[in-house]
């Protein structure tokens, strides 16, 4: 089922729409990161940069939408002719999370509404102020009421379900957790609808002994630390060849002490609060577990609590070294400020150590030789690999894991693809 209004209009006015919302978010931009921080915690300058990214997609989507190429075939007949076109898919349903609560919306609406199809969007419940100043900003674009809405709720799976499982949905699009993502990807089968999954994450990141230690440590607290660890993106296990350990594990000590944890609105914060309970007492769990099993504290490793940080969620800056496959943490995705630090001694050794999870989103290499480098990416069961760059993300650059960590793909040319349908007409002269 299409919204024959929207998908009518031509892609010149679908892309003048989202061009000014492109406009009204930068010129929003102070307002919905501060308001941002407030909701979600994270630090300022972090909330600034992600508006940024979230206009980034209205305006890459602005263009795209005048993209839609269509083709045509030769035919082994010489009276008939072949066409294919690309339509909208129809109603879109799509659920997003906390962690990133404006990007995630805009990255999976402007391919939707480039597309022609209209958008049921399902907020996290833990951050439906930006999602509402978000669809304000669409609205006030002069996008046609009824094309996208917004559904706030304390109670996701009932409103997840309804979206998932009706029939006049024929597309779902989902950020969250794999458990989740396979219970959609299930529900969404019994109606045969398309889906898109952005689930979990288990980076590596692996430093060759060619590296420079520093560099590669500087890169890796930095992505280490996006929103505090709670990224989807964020490395999850640190390999570094044996003779760069030592050299690798201080600079990251030295990087670790010098974050600031507190509210997010206070001038020098680096480090914000995690989302609730449950995920500090996930971080205490698995450093208590690779403790106990013989892990190392070089810093960090408990919650903090002066300075009033006890009235929130905020966990130290942790770094773990003598850390083995049989700890938790190092099968599990964190998605906190705890980094494990593991070395090894061949190429073979760290790429089997690199693949071995069901997760498959990013990853990351660190060498100054071309030639490991590219060994190194082909065999890395990744979506994502950053050779040298913590940040190979972008609105013009398709973002997707393989295995467990999702289908499809968003951003890029690609991700207009997944919210179209391909249709061939064949023609008898």
């Amino acid at each position: 089922m299409r919204f024959d209004g929207w998908a009518g209009r031509t892609a010149y006015e679908r892309s003048a729409a989202l061009a000014a919302a492109h406009r009204l978010m930068l010129e929003r931009k102070e307002a919905l990161a501060q308001l941002m921080t407030r909701e979600q915690g994270k630090p300022l300058r972090m909330a600034r940069n992600e508006v940024g990214y979230a206009a980034d997609f209205l305006s890459w989507f602005a263009e795209e939408a005048k993209r839609n190429y269509g083709e045509t075939i030769p035919s082994a007949r010489a009276d008939q002719r072949f066409l294919v076109l690309h339509q909208p898919v129809g109603v879109v349903g799509a659920i997003t999370p906390w962690n990133y609560p404006i990007s995630m919306l805009t990255r999976k609406i402007a391919p939707a509404l480039a597309a022609g199809c209209t958008v049921v969007l399902k907020p996290a419940e833990q951050t439906p102020l930006c999602a509402v100043a978000t669809f304000e900003v669409l609205h006030d674009a002069g996008i046609d009421p009824g094309v996208v809405n917004l559904v706030t709720t304390s109670d996701p799976e009932t409103v997840g379900g309804e979206l998932v499982g009706h029939r006049s949905v024929r597309k779902v699009a989902f950020t969250g957790s794999t458990e989740v993502g396979k219970q959609i990807a299930a529900t969404a089968a019994r109606t045969v609808k398309r889906v898109s999954l952005e689930l979990g994450g288990h980076a590596p990141f692996i430093v060759l002994d060619d590296a420079d230690p520093v560099r590669a440590a500087k890169g890796a607290a930095a992505v280490k630390f996006l929103n505090t660890g709670q990224a989807c993106i964020c490395p999850n296990r640190l390999f570094v060849q044996r003779a760069l350990a030592d050299e690798f594990v201080a600079t990251l000590q030295q990087r670790f002490e010098r974050l600031v944890a507190g509210a997010g609105a206070t001038d020098g914060v680096t480090v914000g609060p995690l989302i609730d309970d449950a995920a500090l007492d996930k971080m205490e769990r698995q450093v208590a577990d690779a403790v106990d099993r013989g892990a190392n504290v070089v810093t960090g490793g408990h919650r903090l609590v002066d300075g009033g940080l006890d009235r929130g969620c905020f966990y130290a800056p942790t770094l773990l070294t003598q850390v083995t496959p049989d700890m938790a943490i190092y099968r599990e995705e964190t998605f906190g400020p705890i980094a494990p630090v593991i070395v090894f001694d061949t190429e073979d050794e760290v790429i089997a150590m690199a693949n071995d999870t069901e997760y498959g989103l990013a990853s990351y290499v660190y060498t100054n030789d071309l030639s490991r480098a590219f060994r190194l990416m082909e065999r890395l069961d990744y979506g994502m690999v950053g050779v040298n760059d913590i940040n190979p993300t972008s609105a013009a650059a398709p973002f997707g894991g393989v295995k467990e960590s999702g289908l499809g793909v968003e951003g890029a040319r690609q991700g207009l693809a997944e919210y179209l349908d391909t249709k061939l007409v064949g023609i008898a002269l």
